[in-house]
């Protein structure tokens, strides 16, 4: 992002960061929307908010139920009830931590991980059917540019505490 002299962002870039910010808001309106359309609880009985835990025990491998509650910035008690349910379900299994006997590790199960992929089949039906009739090509820059987007976002926490301006947010 550019900026001028007097370290002020240009008005056009302002412009395009409110256009990108709005489009932003009226995205994950859409999910939530799309996301409320399925059952709340999946056809296994587990609420679809437990599936962010599998996700990230799939791919980030075991974890404590504090890393988890970091990782995705929720509260511990809701992590350890969602897990819980996980557990009873087969899908998650507790370890002991090997740095720490005293704690233990969530793990995915043999079965978590065949519902996980059930399900990310599931959404990759659907999201193929949303982009059917894009060209190869525009479906190829969606992933460059929304990995770009994550990594900047992932790189540049907010700083919206530090800003005594006023924020109106378009659409929000």
């Amino acid at each position: 992002m550019a900026s001028t002299r007097n370290g002020a962002t240009p008005q056009a870039e302002l412009d395009l960061a409110d256009e990108l910010g709005y489009q932003l808001v009226r995205f994950v309106r859409l999910l939530h929307k799309a996301k409320s359309q399925v059952a709340k609880q999946g056809p296994d009985g587990i609420e679809r908010a437990a599936y962010a835990i599998l996700f990230s025990l799939i791919h980030d491998g075991p974890q404590r139920t504090s890393k988890l509650a970091e990782g995705l910035h929720s509260e511990i008690s809701t992590i350890s009830r969602q897990s819980s349910s996980l557990v009873q379900h087969g899908l998650v299994e507790r370890q002991a931590d090997p740095e720490d006997g005293r704690a233990c590790l969530l793990a995915a199960t043999a079965e978590g991980q065949r519902v996980f992929e059930e399900n990310r089949k599931q959404r990759n039906q659907w999201l193929a059917g949303v982009l059917a009739e894009w060209p190869e090509e525009d479906r190829h820059t969606l992933n460059t540019l929304l990995d770009r987007l994550n990594t900047g976002i992932e790189e540049h926490s907010p700083q919206i505490a530090d800003d005594p301006s006023p924020v109106q947010a378009k659409g929000a």
